[in-house]
């Protein structure tokens, strides 16, 4: 059985390594929350054993990820606390050992592999680097559909990476020589893997930039349209997880998509006040893509007041009058038990 010092060691890493993702974590039922710390720990060990570049050969570094799947899987016992927890709760939820299998999968790709030539091979790695990550969380969630709320956790989990992605361009480059965009969109503004390598910035990766967020904004409108599939105590801490995470595009549009310079990051205020106006119109509404689309940055194009320069929520149609609304977020922060 999991104890509460394995728990209590995967919500240590996540609050290290996964801020923004451990501030909405807070936020969940206890029963999904302190599974989502033992399984966040996992994938992050997995993470460390690649990102351990400099200190590991390639052919050690896939040594030590085989082990990880097979203590992960259940089929050689663990004296690795984070592991024996993941294995323990894998058997409990009926996590799908394929999925297992294609996160190690994507995480052994990493070792050398340093681009990408299509979207379509992206893809391919995020199934297991983000995709998986999401169905896993969905089985600990537990959903009366699970087949409905699947395909969206699918894409709500490649919106995450690909944000990841173009939040972190700079930094992968610098610290992993890795560059996570799709040559073939590079090619299309005539620019090249080494210059991207080389830290070079113009109009022609501003247009990259743009073109990547809007397939990852696609990504967010289908995730966040399956939300209404979860347990009703895990609709909102998603909700604002992904409300969370796309609020990095603002910040990416905001330096004039220049993230090879600067890594953008949400500050506390920030993440304060979009829980905040979330649990606001939450309150009210309780519809997963309604709150979405006035909170979020991600537009929706079929919406023609949408104002692209000023963003969601600068419309007459989408600025809804809020005032007595905050007595009702108090009070969902309370049921919530935010601890």
């Amino acid at each position: 059985m999991v104890d509460e010092s394995q728990v209590e060691a995967g919500k240590e890493i996540q609050q290290k390594t996964g801020k923004t993702f451990y501030f909405a974590t807070r936020l969940l039922p206890q029963r999904v929350r302190h599974a989502t710390y033992v399984l966040y720990a996992f994938f992050r060990v997995a993470d460390e054993v690649v990102d351990a570049a400099e200190t590991a050969p390639p052919e050690e570094q896939r040594e030590q990820l085989e082990r990880l799947r097979a203590e992960a899987l259940g089929e050689v016992e663990s004296d690795d606390s984070v592991l024996s927890a993941f294995a323990e709760l894998r058997e409990r939820y009926g996590i799908d050992p394929d999925d297992v299998n294609v996160f190690i999968d994507a995480m052994e790709a990493d070792i050398e592999k340093a681009q990408y030539a299509t979207y379509e091979e992206l893809e391919a790695y995020m199934d297991g680097s983000a995709s998986a990550v999401g169905r896993m969380m969905t089985c600990v969630m537990r959903p009366a559909d699970p087949e409905g709320a699947l395909p969206h956790a699918t894409a709500l989990g490649q919106a995450f990476q690909m944000t990841n992605f173009l939040r972190d361009v700079g930094e992968d480059v610098i610290e992993r020589d890795r560059v996570y965009l799709p040559e073939t969109t590079l090619q299309r503004y005539n620019l090249t893997h080494d210059e991207v390598l080389d830290l070079e910035f113009d109009y022609r990766m501003m247009n990259v930039m743009q073109d990547e967020l809007r397939r990852t904004e696609s990504l967010y409108r289908k995730g966040v349209a399956g939300i209404e599939y979860l347990p009703a105590d895990c609709q909102f801490p998603v909700l604002l997880s992904a409300i969370l995470y796309a609020d990095h595009h603002r910040s990416i549009r905001k330096l004039g998509y220049d993230t090879l310079s600067t890594t953008p990051e949400l500050s506390s205020a920030r993440k304060v006040a979009l829980l905040l106006k979330t649990g606001a119109y939450w309150a009210v509404w309780r519809d997963p893509v309604a709150v979405f689309k006035a909170v979020s940055v991600v537009p929706y194009p079929e919406d023609e007041e949408f104002d692209a320069e000023a963003g969601p929520g600068s419309t007459p149609t989408a600025r809804i009058r809020s005032r007595g609304r905050f007595a009702g977020w108090r009070r969902a922060l309370s049921r919530w038990g935010w601890d």
